[in-house]
């Protein structure tokens, strides 16, 4: 009397979680080189509607002058991870996130679909050679169409995407 019921489709399909990692100092360089600042209010949002992710890591050095950005960082969900930063002698700073940002995507691996990467570092191309031989990685997004590393090129030719190309989405607005 009643139709069979194929368990299969009887249940909703399953929602892709992603995550992303992001090198903030990278982008934020690659972003300035082109005569723009990004909202990062923005970007959060596009990444989670385009791309479906459910947590978004932002890797950062810290200068305890920049309390009030970090907090603002963290109250649109981003997840801040730490650099210390070096103070040289010429006055700049420096720090380097590469390290945390691999590490980090390994521990979170079981935890994600697919991985969402922004950065335009020749370093990370091992990370997205080994996410995409594993099937985990959806995108790579190179904060400067124009600028960056030939090894990403190759290892994600098919996974690219650009902030370059979505300046009028993304763009901060005074």
């Amino acid at each position: 009397m009643f139709p069979k019921v194929n368990p299969k489709q009887s249940s909703p399909p399953k929602q892709e979680s992603n995550f992303g990692f992001i090198d903030a100092q990278n982008v934020n360089l690659a972003i300035r080189d082109q005569w723009w600042k990004l909202d990062w209010k923005k970007l959060y949002k596009h990444l989670h509607k385009k791309y479906k992710s459910r947590k978004v890591f932002l890797f950062i050095g810290y200068i305890p002058e920049n309390q009030d950005m970090y907090t603002f960082l963290q109250s649109i969900w981003y997840i801040l991870i730490f650099k210390p930063v070096l103070q040289l002698k010429s006055g700049k700073t420096k720090w380097n996130v590469d390290a945390e940002l691999v590490l980090q995507t390994m521990i979170e691996l079981p935890n994600f679909d697919r991985a969402i990467v922004i950065t335009w570092d020749w370093d990370f191309a091992c990370l997205i050679r080994y996410l995409r031989k594993i099937d985990k990685l959806k995108i790579l997004i190179v904060p400067n169409e124009k600028r960056y590393s030939s090894f990403l090129r190759y290892e994600a030719k098919w996974y690219i995407d650009s902030l370059t190309n979505k300046q009028k989405k993304l763009e901060y607005k005074t």
